[in-house]
Protein backbone atom coordinates (compact mmCIF):
# COMPACT_ATOMS: atom_id res chain seq x y z
CA UNK A 1 0.00 0.00 0.00
CA UNK A 2 1.17 3.30 -0.88
CA UNK A 3 2.30 6.04 1.83
CA UNK A 4 -0.72 8.27 1.58
CA UNK A 5 0.95 11.57 1.10
CA UNK A 6 0.13 13.51 -1.82
CA UNK A 7 3.23 16.56 -2.52
CA UNK A 8 0.83 18.53 -5.31
CA UNK A 9 3.12 18.61 -8.68
CA UNK A 10 4.04 21.95 -7.82
CA UNK A 11 6.15 21.26 -4.56
CA UNK A 12 7.23 17.97 -6.10
CA UNK A 13 8.44 19.62 -9.32
CA UNK A 14 10.07 22.70 -7.29
CA UNK A 15 11.81 20.46 -4.76
CA UNK A 16 13.21 18.44 -7.72
CA UNK A 17 14.35 21.47 -9.61
CA UNK A 18 15.95 22.47 -5.98
CA UNK A 19 13.93 25.33 -5.29
CA UNK A 20 13.39 26.72 -2.13
CA UNK A 21 10.19 25.58 -0.56
CA UNK A 22 8.43 26.18 3.17
CA UNK A 23 5.96 24.70 4.71
CA UNK A 24 3.59 26.24 6.95
CA UNK A 25 1.50 24.51 9.18
CA UNK A 26 -2.47 24.46 9.49
CA UNK A 27 -3.54 24.54 12.72
CA UNK A 28 -3.31 28.04 13.07
CA UNK A 29 -5.75 28.48 9.70
CA UNK A 30 -8.18 26.20 11.75
CA UNK A 31 -7.78 26.97 15.64
CA UNK A 32 -5.61 29.67 15.87
CA UNK A 33 -7.17 32.72 14.99
CA UNK A 34 -10.35 34.10 14.32
CA UNK A 35 -12.97 33.85 11.40
CA UNK A 36 -12.29 35.09 8.50
CA UNK A 37 -8.42 36.56 9.53
CA UNK A 38 -7.62 32.75 9.66
CA UNK A 39 -8.23 32.20 6.01
CA UNK A 40 -6.93 36.05 5.29
CA UNK A 41 -3.67 35.43 7.29
CA UNK A 42 -2.92 32.10 5.34
CA UNK A 43 -3.44 32.87 2.04
CA UNK A 44 -1.33 36.49 3.08
CA UNK A 45 1.65 34.13 3.97
CA UNK A 46 1.49 31.98 1.39
CA UNK A 47 1.92 35.18 -0.79
CA UNK A 48 4.95 36.30 1.27
CA UNK A 49 7.04 33.49 0.86
CA UNK A 50 5.75 33.30 -3.02
CA UNK A 51 6.71 36.88 -3.45
CA UNK A 52 10.41 36.63 -1.44
CA UNK A 53 10.79 33.58 -4.01
CA UNK A 54 10.22 30.67 -2.50
CA UNK A 55 7.02 28.16 -2.70
CA UNK A 56 4.80 27.92 -0.11
CA UNK A 57 3.86 24.06 1.14
CA UNK A 58 0.33 24.86 3.40
CA UNK A 59 0.32 20.90 4.85
CA UNK A 60 -3.08 19.34 5.79
CA UNK A 61 -4.80 16.62 6.01
CA UNK A 62 -8.25 15.46 3.58
CA UNK A 63 -9.79 12.39 2.09
CA UNK A 64 -7.63 10.37 3.60
CA UNK A 65 -4.42 11.82 2.79
CA UNK A 66 -1.99 13.77 3.99
CA UNK A 67 -1.07 17.26 1.39
CA UNK A 68 1.66 18.95 0.85
CA UNK A 69 1.29 22.29 -0.69
CA UNK A 70 -2.97 22.90 0.01
CA UNK A 71 -4.73 24.32 -2.95
CA UNK A 72 -6.98 27.81 -1.58
CA UNK A 73 -10.34 25.72 -1.77
CA UNK A 74 -9.02 23.52 0.36
CA UNK A 75 -7.44 26.30 2.43
CA UNK A 76 -10.75 27.43 2.87
CA UNK A 77 -12.55 24.18 4.05
CA UNK A 78 -9.79 24.28 7.05
CA UNK A 79 -10.80 27.55 7.94
CA UNK A 80 -14.51 27.28 7.58
CA UNK A 81 -15.20 23.28 8.64
CA UNK A 82 -16.18 23.19 12.53
CA UNK A 83 -15.26 19.64 12.55
CA UNK A 84 -11.35 20.11 11.64
CA UNK A 85 -9.37 18.11 14.24
CA UNK A 86 -6.01 19.02 15.82
CA UNK A 87 -3.25 17.22 14.34
CA UNK A 88 -0.19 16.21 16.08
CA UNK A 89 2.56 13.80 15.34
CA UNK A 90 0.92 10.83 17.05
CA UNK A 91 -2.42 11.24 15.17
CA UNK A 92 -1.18 11.55 11.58
CA UNK A 93 -2.16 7.82 10.99
CA UNK A 94 -5.34 7.74 12.52
CA UNK A 95 -6.72 10.39 11.31
CA UNK A 96 -5.66 9.38 7.55
CA UNK A 97 -7.20 6.13 8.30
CA UNK A 98 -10.10 7.00 9.38
CA UNK A 99 -10.81 9.93 6.07
CA UNK A 100 -11.04 12.96 8.52
CA UNK A 101 -10.08 16.24 8.11
CA UNK A 102 -6.77 17.62 9.86
CA UNK A 103 -4.90 20.71 10.52
CA UNK A 104 -1.31 19.76 11.80
CA UNK A 105 0.13 21.17 14.38
CA UNK A 106 3.68 21.95 14.45
CA UNK A 107 5.05 18.86 15.19
CA UNK A 108 2.65 17.45 12.73
CA UNK A 109 3.83 19.63 10.27
CA UNK A 110 7.44 18.86 10.64
CA UNK A 111 6.91 15.19 10.40
CA UNK A 112 5.21 15.38 7.67
CA UNK A 113 7.81 18.05 6.06
CA UNK A 114 10.34 15.88 6.67
CA UNK A 115 8.60 13.04 4.90
CA UNK A 116 8.19 15.24 1.89
CA UNK A 117 11.85 16.59 1.58
CA UNK A 118 11.50 20.09 2.85
CA UNK A 119 14.07 21.74 5.43
CA UNK A 120 12.44 24.84 6.33
CA UNK A 121 9.59 25.66 8.49
CA UNK A 122 7.47 28.44 9.33
CA UNK A 123 5.04 28.98 12.24
CA UNK A 124 4.18 31.41 14.86
CA UNK A 125 5.35 29.59 18.08
CA UNK A 126 5.75 26.68 18.84
CA UNK A 127 4.35 24.49 21.46
CA UNK A 128 6.24 23.86 24.87
CA UNK A 129 5.99 22.80 28.62
CA UNK A 130 2.83 23.81 29.61
CA UNK A 131 2.02 26.54 32.92
CA UNK A 132 -0.96 25.33 33.96
CA UNK A 133 -1.79 22.09 35.91
CA UNK A 134 1.40 21.99 37.23
CA UNK A 135 2.85 20.69 34.23
CA UNK A 136 6.28 19.38 35.38
CA UNK A 137 4.93 16.74 36.94
CA UNK A 138 2.22 16.08 34.76
CA UNK A 139 4.31 15.91 31.80
CA UNK A 140 1.93 18.32 30.07
CA UNK A 141 4.47 19.13 27.22
CA UNK A 142 4.02 19.55 23.38
CA UNK A 143 4.96 16.93 20.79
CA UNK A 144 6.67 19.89 19.01
CA UNK A 145 9.62 19.66 21.19
CA UNK A 146 10.08 15.66 20.14
CA UNK A 147 9.47 16.22 16.80
CA UNK A 148 11.80 18.88 16.50
CA UNK A 149 14.45 17.02 18.41
CA UNK A 150 14.27 14.32 15.72
CA UNK A 151 13.35 16.44 12.46
CA UNK A 152 16.53 17.73 11.17
CA UNK A 153 14.75 21.32 9.72
CA UNK A 154 14.82 25.17 10.38
CA UNK A 155 12.13 26.50 11.70
CA UNK A 156 11.25 29.99 11.90
CA UNK A 157 8.66 31.11 15.11
CA UNK A 158 8.88 33.54 17.55
CA UNK A 159 9.90 31.33 20.67
CA UNK A 160 6.81 29.60 22.20
CA UNK A 161 3.40 30.67 22.55
CA UNK A 162 3.63 32.91 25.28
CA UNK A 163 0.45 30.91 27.18
CA UNK A 164 3.61 28.27 28.45
CA UNK A 165 6.33 28.09 30.85
CA UNK A 166 9.20 29.87 28.54
CA UNK A 167 12.22 28.76 31.22
CA UNK A 168 11.02 25.10 31.39
CA UNK A 169 10.34 25.24 27.48
CA UNK A 170 14.02 26.30 26.99
CA UNK A 171 15.22 23.79 29.07
CA UNK A 172 13.84 20.90 27.63
CA UNK A 173 14.58 22.28 24.03
CA UNK A 174 18.34 22.27 25.96
CA UNK A 175 18.12 18.54 26.74
CA UNK A 176 16.85 17.71 23.36
CA UNK A 177 19.75 18.97 21.75
CA UNK A 178 17.53 21.65 19.83
CA UNK A 179 19.54 24.73 19.20
CA UNK A 180 17.54 28.00 20.19
CA UNK A 181 19.34 30.44 17.93
CA UNK A 182 17.96 34.42 18.29
CA UNK A 183 17.47 36.13 14.77
CA UNK A 184 18.65 39.63 15.47
CA UNK A 185 18.18 39.29 18.91
CA UNK A 186 20.27 37.87 22.04
CA UNK A 187 16.71 37.68 24.15
CA UNK A 188 14.28 34.83 23.74
CA UNK A 189 11.18 36.29 22.04
CA UNK A 190 8.19 35.68 24.10
CA UNK A 191 5.88 35.50 20.98
CA UNK A 192 3.62 38.54 21.30
CA UNK A 193 6.52 40.56 22.91
CA UNK A 194 10.18 41.11 22.11
CA UNK A 195 11.54 40.45 25.24
CA UNK A 196 11.38 37.82 28.02
CA UNK A 197 14.40 38.28 30.15
CA UNK A 198 15.76 34.80 28.95
CA UNK A 199 18.78 35.39 27.01
CA UNK A 200 20.25 33.12 24.68
CA UNK A 201 23.60 31.69 23.69
CA UNK A 202 23.53 32.15 20.01
CA UNK A 203 22.62 34.86 17.44
CA UNK A 204 22.42 35.65 13.69
CA UNK A 205 21.87 38.70 12.38
CA UNK A 206 21.43 37.45 8.50
CA UNK A 207 19.50 34.80 6.51
CA UNK A 208 22.79 34.13 5.43
CA UNK A 209 24.20 33.81 8.67
CA UNK A 210 21.45 31.06 9.50
CA UNK A 211 21.67 29.16 6.53
CA UNK A 212 25.59 28.76 7.53
CA UNK A 213 24.39 27.57 10.66
CA UNK A 214 21.97 25.15 9.42
CA UNK A 215 24.27 23.47 6.49
CA UNK A 216 26.79 23.10 9.73
CA UNK A 217 24.59 21.27 11.92
CA UNK A 218 23.17 18.88 9.09
CA UNK A 219 26.23 18.40 7.74
CA UNK A 220 27.51 17.07 11.26
CA UNK A 221 24.91 14.95 11.19
CA UNK A 222 22.88 16.25 13.68
CA UNK A 223 19.37 14.73 14.41
CA UNK A 224 17.36 17.72 15.53
CA UNK A 225 16.18 20.61 13.64
CA UNK A 226 17.22 24.33 14.43
CA UNK A 227 14.87 27.03 16.37
CA UNK A 228 15.55 30.09 14.82
CA UNK A 229 13.56 32.78 17.33
CA UNK A 230 12.33 35.90 15.04
CA UNK A 231 10.63 38.57 17.83
CA UNK A 232 7.74 40.51 16.56
CA UNK A 233 8.62 43.96 14.82
CA UNK A 234 8.57 46.93 17.15
CA UNK A 235 4.98 48.23 15.98
CA UNK A 236 3.45 44.97 16.79
CA UNK A 237 5.12 43.97 19.72
CA UNK A 238 3.13 44.03 22.95
CA UNK A 239 3.89 45.16 27.14
CA UNK A 240 5.01 41.71 28.31
CA UNK A 241 3.63 42.58 31.78
CA UNK A 242 0.37 43.63 30.25
CA UNK A 243 0.46 40.53 28.39
CA UNK A 244 0.82 38.36 31.29
CA UNK A 245 -1.76 40.08 33.53
CA UNK A 246 -4.27 39.20 30.44
CA UNK A 247 -3.10 35.85 30.48
CA UNK A 248 -3.37 35.47 34.11
CA UNK A 249 -7.13 35.85 34.36
CA UNK A 250 -7.38 33.76 31.50
CA UNK A 251 -5.73 30.85 33.55
CA UNK A 252 -7.84 31.63 36.13
CA UNK A 253 -11.09 30.83 34.02
CA UNK A 254 -9.70 27.98 32.47
CA UNK A 255 -9.09 26.41 35.48
CA UNK A 256 -12.63 27.46 36.56
CA UNK A 257 -14.58 25.84 33.78
CA UNK A 258 -11.80 22.93 33.75
CA UNK A 259 -10.72 23.12 30.26
CA UNK A 260 -8.22 20.87 29.61
CA UNK A 261 -5.60 18.59 26.80
CA UNK A 262 -5.43 20.18 23.59
CA UNK A 263 -9.05 23.13 23.96
CA UNK A 264 -6.39 24.94 26.27
CA UNK A 265 -4.72 26.85 23.95
CA UNK A 266 -7.18 27.35 21.55
CA UNK A 267 -9.47 28.74 24.69
CA UNK A 268 -6.41 30.82 26.11
CA UNK A 269 -5.96 32.43 22.75
CA UNK A 270 -9.61 33.54 22.14
CA UNK A 271 -9.29 34.94 26.11
CA UNK A 272 -6.38 36.88 25.32
CA UNK A 273 -7.89 38.64 21.85
CA UNK A 274 -11.11 39.53 23.98
CA UNK A 275 -8.87 41.06 27.10
CA UNK A 276 -6.82 42.52 24.77
CA UNK A 277 -9.77 44.00 22.75
CA UNK A 278 -8.13 42.09 20.01
CA UNK A 279 -4.30 43.42 20.35
CA UNK A 280 -3.35 39.63 20.43
CA UNK A 281 -5.02 38.68 17.47
CA UNK A 282 -3.24 41.80 15.30
CA UNK A 283 0.40 41.08 17.08
CA UNK A 284 -0.27 37.03 15.60
CA UNK A 285 -0.83 37.98 12.38
CA UNK A 286 2.10 40.67 12.61
CA UNK A 287 4.28 37.38 13.68
CA UNK A 288 3.15 34.86 11.25
CA UNK A 289 3.84 36.95 8.48
CA UNK A 290 7.36 38.20 9.82
CA UNK A 291 8.46 34.31 10.22
CA UNK A 292 6.78 33.42 6.63
CA UNK A 293 8.92 36.51 4.91
CA UNK A 294 12.34 35.18 7.08
CA UNK A 295 11.61 31.57 6.33
CA UNK A 296 11.72 32.29 2.77
CA UNK A 297 15.30 34.37 2.94
CA UNK A 298 16.59 31.55 4.80
CA UNK A 299 15.08 28.83 2.71
CA UNK A 300 16.85 30.93 -0.81
CA UNK A 301 20.20 31.60 1.06
CA UNK A 302 20.42 28.02 2.35
CA UNK A 303 20.33 26.99 -1.12
CA UNK A 304 22.61 29.57 -2.37
CA UNK A 305 25.15 28.57 0.90
CA UNK A 306 24.92 24.84 -1.28
CA UNK A 307 26.13 26.10 -4.80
Amino acid sequence: MAVPLDIRPAIRQGLAAGHPVVALESTVIAHGLPRPRNLETALAMEAIVRDGGALPATIGILEGRAVIGLSEAELKTLATNPDVIKVSSADIAAVIAGNRLGATTVAGTLALAMKAGIRVVATGGLGGVHRWGDGENTFDVSADLTELARSPVALVSAGVKSVLDLPRTLEVLETLGVPVVGYGTDEFPAFYSRESGLGLHHRVDSPEDAARLMRIHMDLGCPSGILFANPPCVEHALDRSKVEGWLAQALGEATEQGITGKTVTPYLLGQLARLSHGRTVETNVAVLEGNAKLAAKIAIASLKSRD
